[in-house]
């Protein structure tokens, strides 16, 4: 009984320790928060010592990384071009800046970056160099250098290729052409040092120009380059499989909400059954894009199904029903630019597409409309458009009215339209022509033949304008209209083989441009301003201001005339600096043109000059310097894109 009261007791007592220790810790926990509180609003009020402290932190991290000391510096002995990639390669750069490698360890890695300086070299072409690697001591802040004394040898010389064909691409007669291009745009050739980079590029420029063309499956079946070190010679075999020919089949398209798939295939113009081609392809996804419908196009050929009706799949993103684009812009013809453009592309109950432009220039201001319907089955489109302007004329002002309808079709390479077309002009200024009214039938046909709408080195484009019509003041009297333009490249000297064939550099080329107008008509008859003909600016006649050289009045000023001639000649020239091509081109061009009312009377005015090109993401970009002849003045130009 006594054993048990003490152990009752006993448990009392722990118990009431155990709550005099939990009633301790709640005064010291509640003081250590409101001293914390009342620290916070003290360091808040003091911004400057948290400044100086972080500032001396800064300050010790600068010093412990000047302390951390680089193991050893790296000294690369070596003909430049070799120097400089074995500098960036070698696998040994990542050691040095290890602070705690051992002299011992670093003698160890010598023989490594020996063998991979060699590895390096051989990529270049070197395959019996010599290459001696050594650890010196150094003077400064880093104790060690690691010296890597490099003689590459004689380069490996291309000896023998051999390019061979297996698949349907060697038993169409058809198919001769393709090989044959590659073949002869195989930039790799004998006589020529080999190289790692040299025979990867020519290895993926054979297989581009064979996929590209009737085989989007071909293959680089085999590869194999035989390297003799003694001679410092290389044999080259590439076996290129074409795999089977594919031939475009139908249709599908997804993506589409407001418009038919009709629309989409209509724009592609992909008939089916014409054999596969990557630029056709790429020509419809273009169209598809710049036809205003698609924010984003994608075609792909499924090369999964049956070669010989290959399914095309088009993925299409629609762009808003309605559009308004603000521009801003300045010109070296007719300064600053500003527009607004408003675009609806399913108008309601006919499904066209209206585009509303208001644009402001110094010499014209325009508010204008064009409606145009989805295109038919033969991809010929109807459009009609209604324009007020006012525009300088040469001395004078033109308040002019446009109304046209009729259709159009963009092809491939010629484009056609044909349209009747009512105008009315209002001239203002001294002494100024009489207004006219005339209404007109056309016909406008252009054809492009160039090896790249976007960047053209060769080719040629030539457009057509004709139209007749009637004079409607005065006498009626009718009157035929002609207008001609030519544009054309052509590539002189001698070409680099290797590097044109791949893309790689622009010859020096020749563009030459001529434009010829004629309005035939009697004396008498009252055309509207806008049928007769101005020229000078960036785009015709360089060195004279915009729309400026046209027939010289009595009184001096100048006006619209009847016949229209220009010509121009432009060299092309690629810069090139250190060895490599550039985005840019030096011009050097002569422009001559004229304008008067009776073709005897054409007297060229002569603009020459020179400047720079840049062919731009967006374009060619022309910035030159330009002299006009006959005014003694020097004008700035400033042209972008190829106007044709």
């Amino acid at each position: 009984m006594n054993l048990g009261r003490h152990c009752s007791r006993a448990r009392w007592l722990a118990f009431a320790l155990l709550l005099a220790w939990a009633c301790a810790l709640l005064p010291m926990q509640a003081r250590g928060q409101a001293a914390t509180e009342k620290q916070t609003p003290a360091l808040e009020q003091d911004p400057e010592r948290e400044q100086r402290r972080a500032q001396r932190r800064a300050e010790r991290q600068a010093q412990a990384s000047a302390d951390r000391k680089p193991a050893f510096e790296i000294d690369v002995r070596a003909p430049a071009d070799v120097r400089d990639v074995v500098a960036r390669r070698l696998e040994l750069v990542r050691f040095a800046e290890l602070t705690d490698l051992a002299e011992n360890e670093l003698d160890r890695l010598l023989p490594l970056a020996r063998s991979n300086t060699e590895e390096i070299l051989a990529t270049l072409g070197y395959f019996s160099p010599t290459v001696r690697v050594e650890s010196v001591a150094a003077a400064g802040p880093v104790s060690r250098r690691v010296v890597i004394d490099v003689d590459p040898g004689e380069p490996t010389l291309v000896t023998d290729v051999r390019i061979d064909f297996t698949g349907p691409i060697t038993t169409d007669a058809a198919n001769l052409t393709q090989r044959l291009r590659i073949e002869a745009l195989w930039p790799l050739r004998a006589g020529m040092p080999f190289t790692q980079a040299g025979w990867d590029a020519a290895k993926l420029l054979a297989l581009r120009e064979l996929t590209t063309l009737h085989f989007p499956t071909g293959r680089l079946a085999d590869s194999r380059a035989d390297i003799d070190p003694e001679t410092r010679s290389a044999r080259l075999l590439v076996t290129l499989d074409s795999g089977p020919v594919f031939t475009v089949g139908d249709m599908v398209v997804s993506g589409l909400d407001r418009h038919s798939p009709e629309l989409v295939t209509r724009l592609a113009q992909l008939p089916p059954g014409e054999r596969y081609e990557q630029s056709r392809m790429l020509e419809a996804q273009q169209r598809l894009s710049d036809s205003g419908f698609f924010d984003s196009v994608f075609i792909t050929l499924d090369t999964t199904g049956n070669p010989d009706a290959a399914v095309v799949q088009i993925k299409v993103r629609e762009a808003k029903l309605q559009k308004l684009i603000l521009g801003v812009g300045i010109n070296t013809d007719t300064g600053l630019r500003l527009s607004a453009e408003h675009t609806v592309h399913r108008l309601p109950v006919i499904g066209w597409r209206a585009v509303t432009k208001l644009l402001y220039e110094q010499p014209k201001k325009s508010l204008g409309t064009e409606w145009t319907a989805p295109p038919d089955a033969n991809f010929w489109r109807w459009r009609t458009s209604a324009q007020v302007a006012r525009e300088e004329s040469g001395s004078f002002e033109v308040d002019s009215v446009m109304l046209r309808a009729g259709r159009t079709r963009a092809a491939e390479f010629v484009d056609r339209s044909y349209f009747l077309q009512y105008e009315r002009a209002l001239n203002s200024g001294f002494n100024p022509p009489p207004d006219a009214n005339a209404v007109s039938a056309n016909y406008v046909w252009t054809r492009r033949d160039f090896d790249s709408r976007l960047f053209p080195t060769r080719g040629h484009g030539l457009s057509l304008d004709l139209g007749g019509g009637m004079a409607m003041d005065g006498g009626r009297d009718p009157f035929g209209r002609l207008v001609g333009r030519w544009l054309g490249y052509f590539p002189i000297g001698r070409p680099d083989d290797a590097a044109e064939r791949t893309g790689a550099v622009r010859r020096t080329r020749i563009a030459a441009r001529a434009e010829y107008g004629a309005v035939l008509a009697n004396d008498r008859a009252n055309l509207p301003t806008t049928q007769l003909f101005l020229t000078g600016g960036d785009n015709t006649v360089r060195g004279y201001a915009y729309r400026s050289i046209g027939v010289t009045l009595p009184d001096g000023q100048t006006a619209a005339g009847r016949y229209l001639a220009v010509g121009s000649l432009e060299l092309q020239r690629p810069i090139i600096i250190d060895g490599l091509t550039t985005a840019w081109d030096f011009i050097a061009f002569v422009d001559a043109g004229g304008v008067a009312n009776k073709p005897q009377d054409l007297t060229a005015k002569v603009g020459t000059g020179a400047g720079a090109q840049w062919n731009s993401p967006l374009g060619p970009l022309q910035v030159n310097l330009a002299w006009g002849v006959a005014t003694q003045k020097l004008r700035l130009n400033l042209s972008m894109g190829v106007n044709f």
